[in-house]
């Protein structure tokens, strides 16, 4: 069995990440991840390496390598970069034809499937990756690379807070995307995009952030003591 590449263990990484397999902030220990590939400790290290500068994890002489937890403000720049791009995308692209429309079609199918069954794992990641499919269907595989990083990122707050009806609603857009695509309506095929991408946090249901009370847990000891009866 050949040993994988920093890229291999990388987009395996993103991709469990897509699908809600790995929590926000779960240690990724070099170690287990060679033996879990087979790979040489200086791979392993280069993927984490790449997912680091791509956003998806961090680094700390405490932690060691484990996976972002975006606090609403990052998660929000996330969606925000990704309503430029993906709406810039959509305006810069020309009518798709019968080839392309057939492949958003048959992923709209996978979503369906999903959307209505039990595994949730993969329902988030055919939701995120529709975004993937349709830049690269436009035709631009350097921000289709982007806009799958980006996804990742946001992905790690939707598996959070994304419930059964939010998931259905996202669907539902998806197909309302690709009806203006099929009709060769541009403008409203952007103004749809735009539309779902502004929306994440009603579709989410994620609190907006709050600060932390660093005197939360001596609060609760020194709390008067109810009298007993």
């Amino acid at each position: 069995m050949p040993i994988p590449s920093a890229i291999d263990i990388s987009e395996r990484i993103v991709k469990a990440v897509l699908a809600s397999k790995l929590a926000p902030g779960a240690r990724l220990g070099e170690q287990p991840l060679c033996e879990l590939f087979a790979a040489p400790r200086a791979v392993v290290r280069e993927a984490l390496t790449t997912l680091s500068v791509r956003g998806i994890v961090k680094a700390s002489a405490r932690r060691g390598w484990y996976l972002v937890e975006l606090s609403f403000e990052e998660a929000e720049a996330a969606f925000d970069a990704r309503l430029v791009i993906e709406t810039g995308l959509m305006r810069c692209a020309k009518l798709p034809g019968a080839a392309v429309l057939k492949k958003l079609r048959a992923h709209l199918k996978t979503q369906r499937a999903a959307v209505g069954g039990i595994d949730v794992g993969l329902r988030s990641f055919l939701l995120g990756d529709f975004h993937v499919c349709l830049a690269e269907c436009l035709g631009n595989t350097v921000l289709a690379n982007t806009v799958r990083d980006l996804t990742a990122r946001t992905m790690l707050i939707a598996s959070r807070y994304q419930s059964d009806e939010g998931a259905s609603h996202s669907f539902g857009e998806h197909v309302a995307i690709v009806d203006a695509l099929e009709a060769g309506d541009m403008a409203l095929a952007e103004e749809l995009v735009s539309s779902h991408l502004s929306t994440w946090q009603l579709k989410l249901r994620m609190p907006a952030e709050t600060a932390p009370d660093p005197l939360a847990e001596l609060r609760r000891a020194l709390e008067p003591m109810t009298a007993l009866a």
